[in-house]
């Protein structure tokens, strides 16, 4: 008896390319054993809705879109019990791909659907925003409205160019934060620019923003948080740390837990993922060690 797979597909991802392989991927899967069937997405949260509502008919959820399409899947998967997620299968199609990227997926779509249906599964940390869920980066201040905001047609055609084109508009007035950060038994009181709660070895497509030994499945996220520039010196130190230039630096806390919260007077807006996560004055993040199997090579 056939297995049945779920393939869903985010047409619009990078450069629509996913189009001209269909035939080919549906070809690869077929014969990897599976009856397949397919879901175009048609709206934003769409893919959460076809986890949750059909994941149960089928042995296998296979995604292709960006990293925001996986974080729906993802997402619709987290609402169910441990014992009805099912495995998932990624075909990166867009313009950044950092999650697959730190899984070593392949580029090539006609490989990476080869990979999508392997029966080699990771078992990779989720985390949890709150009542939310994210794969691989939960982030906040300067430059996060980028990804969201940019229109999709711009990231298409000019790819990282169009989120720095995007990110320039931004740099006139830098927002702030204050905020009280807890982990670890450790409480922080200062002013951020930016923060990011990562599980993926680059964001933004840029590698090396990243400090420490990063383990997709070691229970712990990676936390960057920028404080806020008091002068064009503290401005070039900090960039200077992002870019490598300089490994150590007092306008960055940099450090790993498993457990982190951020609590705020105002409400900041967040983004899961790249995509939009909503406006808190208060945000728990919590690694579930293992929470889904994830096929890789």
């Amino acid at each position: 008896m056939s297995k049945r797979l779920l393939f869903i597909v985010n047409p619009r991802s990078g450069k629509g390319q996913i189009k001209e392989h269909l035939a080919d991927i549906l070809d690869i899967m077929i014969k990897a054993g599976y009856q397949v069937s397919v879901h175009v997405t048609q709206s934003g949260g769409d893919a959460t809705r076809q986890i949750i509502e059909r994941s149960g008919e089928f042995d296998r959820i296979v995604c292709s879109g960006g990293d925001g399409t996986l974080d729906e899947v993802v997402t619709g998967m987290m609402q169910l019990s441990p014992e009805e997620r099912k495995p998932i299968g990624y075909i990166p199609a867009g313009s950044t791909n950092d999650f697959g990227n730190s899984l070593g997926i392949d580029k090539n779509m006609l490989n990476a659907a080869h990979i999508s249906v392997s029966d080699n599964l990771f078992s990779c940390d989720i985390g949890r925003f709150n009542s939310d869920s994210f794969v691989y980066v939960a982030a906040f201040g300067i430059f996060t409205e980028v990804s969201y905001a940019t229109p999709q047609d711009m990231k298409n055609v000019l790819g990282h160019a169009a989120y720095i084109i995007e990110g320039a508009k931004q740099l006139r007035d830098i927002p702030s934060f204050r905020m009280q950060v807890e982990y670890e038994g450790n409480v922080v009181y200062d002013e951020f620019i930016y923060g990011m709660i990562t599980n993926s070895k680059s964001v933004g497509g840029f590698q090396g923003i990243i400090r420490g030994d990063i383990g997709l499945n070691d229970g712990v996220f990676e936390v960057t948080l920028i404080k806020m520039p008091r002068n064009p010196m503290d401005l070039n130190e900090i960039l200077g740390f992002m870019t490598g230039i300089i490994p150590d630096s007092d306008m960055v806390y940099s450090f790993q837990t498993s457990e982190i919260k951020l609590t705020c007077s105002e409400e900041v807006a967040w983004t899961l993922d790249g995509e939009y996560g909503g406006d808190h004055s208060t945000v728990i993040i919590s690694d579930e060690r293992g929470a889904l199997e994830i096929a890789v090579e």
